[in-house]
Order: structure tokens, then C-alpha cells, then sequence
């Protein structure tokens, strides 16, 4: 079963999707968060959702909008309202589906999301899987998703809008927090037994050295996967991701 909802507060509203089978039933939950321009029907987080559930009546797959995507409210994206979001979504899926454990499965910028939600808020999942997370989001915004002049225009004080199949207005304030929030700079290790990542060796978008060097710095599980891309549009590549982060989540 998958059933819209949305979290509402006086500066917020947070567009999200569940999968589950049975809503009285349920034990954990696993929180998707998506990348950049991503939205909450992700095909990947379905694909996902559909495996885990095939395997776990007890689980449920929670997918939401980061601010100024999908059909979110906002108009332009801000770190602070990511965070927010984040701790919304937390909160809301323990109290709406009496879930005990929360678990993270992230994306690319939702990975970077995480691992900074985490360094200045705790950790309060059980287990973090992370694909391709961009762990230098500065970097990968302005040499791989902006296009032609798009970040000259930034550095000029112009706002532009960049993405893939959809677009994000990114303006100038956006890339300054991006480059003072270095997730790179600091300490995971505190959390490295309960993070995973995994990373295409063909990503196309966030550099495999990246990840790596990252996972290395901090003591942290790193499977490459072999021919990936950085969406992982093999369905081969997906399934393979899709084992090795439920068996993880598992142990």
C-alpha cells in the first residue's frame, strides 16, 4: 500500500509518500531521502520499498520533498530548511506509525543531508545506507549540475536554476552555506559502524575518489559498484544496492 500525507507547521509543509502493508503493525521505518531535484515519487525509493516490504511485513518506506522540490511549497532551496525538514519527518514517522527504529536509506544530496543532519543533531537511526552521497555538495552543484555560465552568473550575485529533469533555483547565499557546511572537515567516526555507502565506479556526477576517501577518513563500509552510474539505471545495479542495504540494515 502507498498513501500521501503531508507534515504541516507554521513555517513548513512537507510533502511525503509511505509504502507499508500493514499500518497497525509496524516496527521500523526507513526514511529515503532523495538528491538533488528529487521528489517524493522516486522510482528508485518504489523499487526499494517494494523489496523491503516483499521481505518485511513490519517495515514501512517513507519518502518526502526537500524544500523547493517537487511540488513543495518553497521557492528557492536553504540548508536551514532541509534540516528542518529532516527533523520533521523524524519526529512525524515515529509518532505517526509507532515505529521503534528508524533507519536511512539517502541519495547523492541526500546523502550529504544526512551526514550533516547528523554531525550537528545525533544520530537517531539504527542504520544509515548511503549511495553516491555527495560528500563535497559545493563541488558537485558547481562543476557537475550547473551548466555553461551558470555559475558565473552565482559568483555575479544572480540567482539561476539548475538540476536535471527538473530545475532548483540556486542562488548565491545557498552555495556560500554549502561551502562553509564541508561535511569533509568533519568527524564520523563516532557513527561509522552504522553507516554503509556504496558508489558506482562509472558516477558520472559525484566522483567515486570522493566517497572513498571519505569512507576511508572516517572507517567506514565502502562497497564499489562495479559499471554503476550515479542514478544506478541498471536494474543488475539496483537490485545489487538494494541486497547489500537491506542485509546491512538486517545485521
Amino acid at each position: 500500500m502507498e498513501k500521501y500525507y503531508e507534515i504541516n507547521g507554521h513555517s513548513f509543509n512537507v510533502r511525503c509518500k509511505v509504502y507499508y502493508q500493514e499500518k497497525n503493525h509496524l516496527t521500523k521505518a526507513v526514511i529515503f531521502c532523495t538528491g538533488f531535484a528529487g521528489h517524493k515519487d522516486n522510482k528508485a525509493a518504489e523499487r526499494f520499498a517494494e523489496k523491503l516490504l516483499s521481505k518485511d511485513k513490519h517495515a514501512a518506506v517513507v519518502v518526502f520533498n526537500w524544500p523547493a522540490h517537487g511540488d513543495d511549497v518553497k521557492k528557492k532551496l536553504a540548508l536551514e530548511d532541509c534540516s528542518l525538514y529532516l527533523a520533521q519527518v523524524i519526529e512525524d514517522t515515529k509518532e505517526r506509525f509507532g515505529v521503534q527504529e528508524l533507519f536511512a536509506y539517502a541519495t547523492s544530496f541526500g546523502g550529504y543531508q544526512v551526514l550533516k543532519y547528523i554531525s550537528e543533531h545525533g544520530n537517531p537511526f539504527k542504520k544509515i545506507a548511503l549511495r553516491c552521497p555527495a560528500v563535497d555538495m559545493h563541488d558537485v552543484l558547481t562543476r557537475t549540475i550547473m551548466k555553461n555560465d551558470e555559475y558565473e552568473r552565482i559568483l555575479k550575485g544572480k540567482e539561476v536554476e539548475a538540476g536535471f529533469d527538473r530545475k532548483i533555483i540556486v542562488t548565491p547565499a545557498l552555495l556560500e552555506d554549502l561551502k562553509a557546511a564541508d561535511i569533509r572537515q568533519r568527524d564520523f567516526l563516532d557513527f561509522a559502524e552504522d553507516i554503509l555507502i556504496l558508489h558506482g565506479t562509472k558516477d558520472e556526477v559525484v566522483p567515486l575518489e570522493d566517497s572513498q576517501s571519505f569512507a576511508d577518513d572516517n572507517l567506514i563500509e565502502f562497497i564499489p559498484i562495479e559499471g554503476a552510474d550515479h542514478r544506478f539505471q541498471s536494474l543488475v545495479h539496483m537490485s545489487l544496492a538494494t541486497k547489500y542495504v537491506i542485509e546491512f540494515f538486517e545485521k
